[in-house]
């Protein structure tokens, strides 16, 4: 019992003694003789409470982040779908260069041969029974096109149209085992057949009809052109010869010759919806690889002319000098 009485005393005299120096402090201000235990009380206390900051803001970081977590992932998911869009964006913008670029290309290319094409891009490389090397388009009847039209593109013959639906059509490579084209050698009349041998469309097969005509390496191929225009018109380039194959005793000659298209790498073609009027023959083969400009030839003088020299007076003006 005295125990608690002597507590009970010594807390009222605690509390008597706090209101009395909190009443004295607040009257006299600043002046107050509270002020430096007030200062050094401030300074413990912020001190605490710092240090309890530091412990507990990593805890109220971390429940911050799981409350605003949705949000957050929402927005990581939205940004994600732009960059994405913009990727895509920049994907689109340089293969509409690139095709815009091929484009532009073969327009050249078919107006040197009189061509009227129909401009159209491979979609898918497929197989087709009893093709093995085909691909397929994204025009069909709908746009005028119909089997056994000519396809070619920018640097020479692509293969021909063998089905056509809607808005597709299936084209056989002239690399392809079953495909057969008239030819001919650049600069003359030798005519022969060209066959696909697969190889991923690499080289062709060019039989020559006359065994005893010349045919070396470097010798460039165009198309013959078939019976008005179908399957295939004339002058289109098809490849440069490779090699030539000892063939004693046969009656044709063959070679292998590297096609001018990239058989591997087809995307916008054009579909010879009409044959030129006439033969362009070697007009739409590109120059020779190597080959400069022009030279200039210098004209040799006349019989008997002296060459004038320097500091010499042309006819006229000494004429009217003796004057």
């Amino acid at each position: 019992m005295r125990d608690i009485r002597r507590g009970r005393i010594i807390l009222g005299v605690l509390v008597a003694v706090s209101l009395l120096g909190a009443t004295v402090d607040q009257r006299t201000g600043a002046e107050s003789p509270f002020v430096p235990v007030r200062q050094a009380g401030a300074g413990v206390f912020g001190a605490i409470e710092r240090a309890a900051g530091f412990v507990t803001r990593p805890v109220t970081g971390f429940i911050h982040s799981l409350a605003t977590a949705p949000g957050a992932q929402d927005e990581v998911r939205r940004l994600k779908a732009e960059n994405a869009r913009l990727r895509a964006g920049l994907v689109a913008n340089s293969l509409d260069a690139a095709r815009s670029a091929q484009l532009k290309r073969m327009l050249g290319t078919v107006s040197r041969g009189g061509y009227d094409v129909l401009p159209a891009n491979v979609i898918a490389r497929r197989g087709n029974p009893g093709f093995e090397e085909a691909v397929e388009l994204d025009v069909g009847a709908e746009d005028g096109v119909r089997p056994e039209m000519t396809v070619m593109n920018a640097d020479g013959l692509v293969g021909r149209i063998v089905l056509t639906g809607p808005r597709t059509s299936t084209v056989v490579l002239i690399s392809d085992r079953g495909s057969a084209t008239g030819a001919r050698l650049e600069g003359g009349q030798e005519i022969g057949v060209v066959h696909g041998v697969g190889q991923n469309g690499r080289l062709v097969q060019f039989r020559l009809l006359d065994s005893t005509a010349p045919m070396a390496p470097g010798g460039r191929i165009v198309s013959f052109g078939s019976q008005r225009g179908a399957p295939y018109v004339a002058g289109v380039p098809i490849g440069v010869i490779e090699r030539v194959e000892a063939t004693p005793g046969e009656l044709t000659r063959v070679a292998f010759a590297r096609p001018y298209a990239d058989l591997t790498a087809l995307d916008v073609v054009g579909v010879v919806l009409r044959a030129p009027r006439r033969d362009p023959r070697d007009a739409v083969l590109p120059p020779k690889e190597g080959a400069g400009p022009p030279k200039q030839v210098a004209v040799p003088p006349k019989v008997g002319a002296v060459p004038p020299t320097a500091g010499a007076v042309p006819p006229k003006e000494e004429k009217e000098r003796t004057r």
